[in-house]
């Protein structure tokens, strides 16, 4: 009978870890974090709240989409906006309707969101610790305290890049629609069948949204020339995996996701460019995408895109930095000759 891989002795973990490196060169350390990976997003999505969050992000692109070739470690979950703050939502819809009022709801969602994450999050992932009796640790995160760390102890290490903790980062500004249950398994199970691995079934966003949400992060970045924190060159790597993938013109053409992005982004994430002027997200969905940075805002992706290979977190043969953006490049001529047709 196979045994559960959190059965096993740490020795024989290790001893499961090292085969699988071996047979696929992946990083021992990187089949480990994806087994906890896997393993908090079946917690997450086999508890009744499961149904009102959505599985989002770089991390489902890898898991659930196939289309990008680096490790993802990160879990980025949306609450439905409905559900989180009701009394403002009522029956208008899921967007504010005047700038004061998404103030109000923006507030709102800051203020209840972290109670609601030591309320019915941490008490299922803890639960779940103790029950099948892991030695995890989880504590509330991030400056807003909208992230839960689940803290690990490692087998193996890394450079550091990548550490032994799976953050969960949580937000409540959405919906998470369109979305649709996606099962999600371990890396390493196909190289170990007589180890048993967890498998969840997430609910997932849709690959479109994910790619117009990224490509709109980029198009701030570029017309801000900085950066809001580390690790921010995977959205270049993974717009550039999408546009090889055989989602691309599907997720590009969009125009009711791109539209419903756009929109959103419009009324909750306000951003000014360098010169002080307010970003319009319209511009960027219907032909006037910019993803590609300029001086001393491209060094600076640069710096970060490097510091995210040297943890060998890319899966084969890596793009470099010029050529990402040689690939970005033509990527942005694509999609603006693209939604230009349909404008």
């Amino acid at each position: 009978m196979a045994d559960s891989f959190f059965a096993l002795s740490q020795k024989d973990q290790r001893e499961a870890l090292e085969y699988v490196r071996a047979e696929s060169g992946r990083p021992a350390h990187l089949l480990e974090k994806d087994i906890w990976v896997v393993w908090a997003l079946r917690t997450l999505f086999a508890a009744p709240i499961g149904a009102d969050i959505t599985f989002k992000g770089g991390t489902s692109l890898s898991k659930v989409y196939k289309v990008i070739d680096r490790f993802s470690e990160d879990i980025d979950v949306t609450y439905d906006i409905r559900k989180l703050i009701p009394d403002l939502v009522g029956e208008g819809g899921e967007l504010p309707a005047s700038r004061s009022q998404a103030g109000k709801w923006t507030k709102a969602v800051r203020n209840r969101l972290p109670g609601w994450i030591t309320e019915h999050i941490q008490p299922v992932i803890e639960t779940a610790l103790r029950e099948e009796k892991l030695k995890a640790q989880v504590e509330l995160g991030g400056q807003a305290n909208d992230k839960l760390l689940l803290h690990y102890p490692p087998l193996t290490n890394g450079t550091g890049y990548v550490a032994p903790v799976i953050t969960l980062e949580f937000g409540g500004r959405a919906t998470g629609e369109p979305h649709q249950i996606h099962e999600v398994v371990c890396d390493a199970a196909e190289h170990l069948p007589e180890v048993i691995f967890p498998i969840a079934s997430p609910q997932v966003m849709s690959l479109a949204r994910t790619f117009w949400e990224k490509a709109t992060a980029a198009h701030v970045f570029c017309a801000q020339g900085r950066f809001r924190g580390e690790r921010f060159a995977r959205h270049w790597h993974d717009l550039a995996a999408i546009g090889r993938s055989e989602h691309f013109t599907a997720a590009v053409t969009d125009r009711e996701v791109a539209a419903a992005v756009a929109s959103h982004k419009g009324h909750f994430f306000i951003e000014k460019d360098r010169d002080g002027q307010t970003i319009d997200y319209t511009v960027a969905t219907t032909g006037h995408l910019k993803i590609v940075p300029e001086g001393e805002a491209k060094a600076a992706l640069a710096q970060d895109y490097e510091a995210m290979l040297a943890d060998e977190v890319m899966v084969g043969d890596a793009l470099t930095f010029e050529e990402l953006m040689a690939a970005c490049d033509n990527l942005e001529l694509m999609i603006n000759k693209n939604l230009g047709t349909l404008y």
